[in-house]
């Protein structure tokens, strides 16, 4: 582990390094430990601090700045960005994810409180100054065999949580779980567990694992997907044409397409690369209630706005809204609504006009929906042209739609310039005009108030009493 502790941030390596000089010591415990035997570059560093009582290291810790103490029951201390706390014990008092009884304890031993761990692969510990590692339960062993195995079957099943990390850890290294792991998560239930939580561990299986469909073929196996997604459970054994599904079921579509989704958000922000992978689990909702077997074939008919109630009931189980300031929940619906939009509209034996690009703009991001649209495309078996998606994205970065529809060009002060009062007339006359911009017939402030003028001649609400010439004053 030299390496290892030489890419140890300087700051936690300065904390352990005073640790030590006061008579205590220090571990780097955890994921980072983990990520560095992999090769993995990880920013988040865990210190656990022995052999000091809590107000001697606070005291520590406090010549290198701030200190934020967080926690109630029990308290890791935050300095200089890394998380610094004293071995623990933790006895189960209840029913419930956070229903723990926990006593900090700097004389216990490292291997005592690394039993504490879910899995062994994150009760691996290094003294940062010595080099030493710690590993009591084996978990460089299980990471070299690529094996998900808890640390204690008799404390395992306390924390229900720890079954969604088994997802997201299987996925994102890869691991193929430990018998008795898998039964003990079988045995656990997960209706204690607070929606944060669980979008928290699905975040992380679709954002940070390159292959996500681990994690979901594992929750299936282990009854999680089914009490906790029962929309994405429902797909399972939902037929399709093999023509155009070679490749099996809904669910395994939606698998293949959850992984082709994950290969186009690296370049997005959280927000929005969370929003496609959402879309990809929710795309083919609709399926289940709409899937017949008609004139020969097995089709799913409307499956598209069928899909839109399952998915948010997902979404308001997950408590999934604005992130960052961008409506995830929205644009998930509109990708759910509208997946097929960019296929169609390419094979469409009528020209598909500007105006329903426009339209659709005001229903869901259109850069994101060609991205989750390719990522269906490319979620099966066999040989499909995926080009629609290049040509739908092409046309809507044409008429600057990609993200947004246009702005309207005719605003409420521009009608009132013109002497009209006040009222719920004003808010029809700019909905007449802004149709008729989507459509393209309104192109500029003139055009918008010539239309205006006509809305106003033909509205009985909203007498035409306008001059038939000039401009908006605030416009000259």
């Amino acid at each position: 582990m030299t390496h290892a502790v030489q890419s140890l941030p300087a700051p936690a390596l300065a904390l352990a390094r005073a640790i030590g000089e006061a008579g205590g010591r220090a571990l780097v415990v955890g994921g980072w430990v983990r990520d560095a035997l992999l090769g993995i570059d990880s920013k988040d560093v865990d210190l656990e601090a022995y052999r000091l009582e809590a107000d001697a290291l606070r005291r520590v810790l406090e010549r290198f700045g701030r200190v934020d103490a967080v926690g109630e029951a029990f308290t890791v201390y935050k300095v200089a960005g890394v998380d610094v706390s004293l071995p623990r014990r933790e006895s189960k008092t209840g029913r419930g994810h956070r229903a723990f009884e926990v006593q900090g304890d700097p004389h216990m031993r490292p291997e005592e409180a690394a039993r504490r761990r879910d899995f062994t692969i994150n009760a691996i510990m290094l003294d940062p100054l010595t080099g030493e590692r710690l590993d009591p339960f084996g978990g460089q062993a299980d990471l070299q065999a690529r094996v998900l195995r808890m640390v204690d079957a008799a404390t395992f099943p306390d924390d229900s949580l720890r079954v969604l990390r088994a997802l997201q850890f299987a996925a994102r290294f890869e691991l193929e779980m430990a018998p008795a792991t898998k039964a003990a998560c079988r045995g656990i239930a997960l209706d204690d567990l607070p929606c944060e939580r669980v979008l928290g561990e699905v975040e992380k299986l679709l954002l940070l694992a390159r292959r996500p469909s681990i994690g979901f073929a594992l929750g299936l196996e282990l009854g999680a997907i089914q009490a906790l997604m029962p929309e994405m459970a429902a797909l399972v054994g939902c037929a399709q044409e093999p023509e155009w599904h070679p490749e099996g079921d809904v669910w395994v579509h939606t698998l293949m397409v959850i992984d082709q989704a994950r290969r186009a958000i690296d370049d997005l922000d959280r927000a929005r690369g969370l929003t496609i992978m959402l879309g990809a689990v929710c795309h083919d909702f609709g399926k289940p209630a709409t899937t017949a077997f008609i004139d020969g074939r097995i089709r799913s008919p409307n499956h598209e706005p069928e899909g839109i109630a399952p998915t948010i009931a997902l979404l308001d189980r997950l408590n999934v809204h604005t992130i960052d300031g961008f409506d995830v929940r929205h644009h998930v619906v509109g990708l759910t609504a509208y997946h097929l939009a960019p296929g169609m509209w390419r094979k469409s034996s009528s020209p598909v006009g500007d105006g329903a690009f426009r339209r659709l703009a005001q229903k869901v991001d259109l850069e994101l929906l060609a991205r989750l649209a390719r990522a269906d495309c490319q979620g099966r078996t066999g040989a499909f042209d995926c080009s629609a998606m290049d040509w739908f994205l092409e046309r809507a970065r044409a008429l600057g739609v990609e993200h947004r529809p246009p702005a309207p060009i005719l605003m409420g002060r521009h009608l009132l310039a013109l002497g009209l009062q006040p009222g719920p007339g004003v808010g029809r006359i700019l909905k007449a005009v802004y149709e008729q911009q989507l459509d393209g017939s309104v192109t500029t402030l003139e055009e918008a108030l010539a239309a205006a003028r006509r809305e106003l001649g033909s509205d009985p609400v909203c007498p035409a009493s306008v001059p038939e010439t000039g401009s908006d004053p605030n416009s000259r």
